[in-house]
């Protein structure tokens, strides 16, 4: 009995401790800034004090300058995961309200950061440390199914040669399926595919277990560089030397993250053994406009 006292009386001091921290820091100037770069496949973020409201001087304060913004560090990264577009429905936060996913699994995912040293301004005024999150791993902890579903097979078949990847050009405004307005398509980490028929081609369970990332991202410049085959070494290092080229019809979603393409070109796709596994090994790439595929940090 009294072995469980103690630990009632330990948690209620951590609590309390916890209050008075921020008590504390309450007048504390400590801010967060940095983008989602989808083309990067990163969350890059800056956490920076204001030495002087914590009453901190270089460099004597420096280490508790360091420990402030490493304990305000979830708490400033949180509201930018919360953010993040999951699906064309559910954003993290979404699925955190709905109970599918848990506050402590979203920190677990803040915490595999990289962090680099934190350095001072010039003036000396603010300390500031610098985190890059990986959105792969982000991604891969979505990822649950030991097994792909398979790509159901189409009973009219056509001649198909073997690609090496799939890219989806979906840069301009385009058509929303179901309404009558045309939209930008947007990022995120699991964009269905669909042919202009409605049918689905391509869902996030289709992929390997171990296979991170469903489609990468990219500009359209990255399909005009030098070379070849006019592509950046980026996007061949995703879908190899002679990828299938697909001018998204339409776009679809409650947001329009979803590329709707036409039956000629899923048929190109589903024909084929070698074409269909390209979905599987995440061998896809969408081009999006640019000025989608960076987001500020909320």
């Amino acid at each position: 009995m009294r072995k469980i006292r103690m630990k009632k009386l330990a948690a209620i001091t951590g609590i309390l401790l916890m209050f008075c921290a921020v008590a504390a820091f309450g007048q504390v100037r400590i801010g967060i800034d940095g983008a989602v770069e989808w083309d990067k496949m990163e969350i890059n973020a800056v956490v920076s004090l204001d030495l002087a409201s914590a009453g901190l001087k270089l460099p004597s304060g420096r280490t508790q300058g360091e420990a402030i913004m490493t304990s305000e560090y979830l708490r400033l990264i949180r509201p930018g995961l919360f953010n993040i577009q999951v699906d064309s429905s559910s954003t993290i936060k979404d699925l955190v309200l709905r109970e599918e996913w848990s506050l402590q699994e979203v920190e677990s995912l803040a915490l595999q950061a990289t962090t680099v040293p934190a350095a001072h301004s010039q003036d000396l005024r603010l300390l500031s440390s610098s985190y890059t999150l990986g959105i792969d791993g982000i991604s891969a902890a979505f990822i649950r199914h030991s097994r792909p579903t398979q790509l159901q097979r189409t009973l009219s078949p056509v001649a198909a040669p073997s690609y090496t990847g799939i890219i989806i050009l979906a840069a301009e405004s385009l058509p929303v399926h179901g309404r009558n307005v045309a939209a930008l398509p947007l990022p995120c980490l699991f964009p269905k595919v669909w042919d202009n028929d409605m049918n689905l081609i391509f869902e996030k369970n289709m992929l390997n277990p171990g296979t991170n990332a469903m489609v990468r991202y990219f500009h359209v410049r990255d399909i005009f560089s030098g070379g070849p085959s006019g592509l950046s070494p980026e996007i061949a290092a995703v879908v190899g030397s002679h990828p299938l080229r697909i001018v998204a019809q339409g776009v679809f979603g409650i947001f329009p993250t979803d590329p709707i393409i036409s039956r000629e070109d899923a048929l190109l796709i589903i024909s084929n053994d070698e074409n269909r596994r390209l979905f599987n090994e995440g061998r896809v790439v969408i081009i999006l406009n640019e000025s989608v595929l960076k987001e500020p940090l909320e």
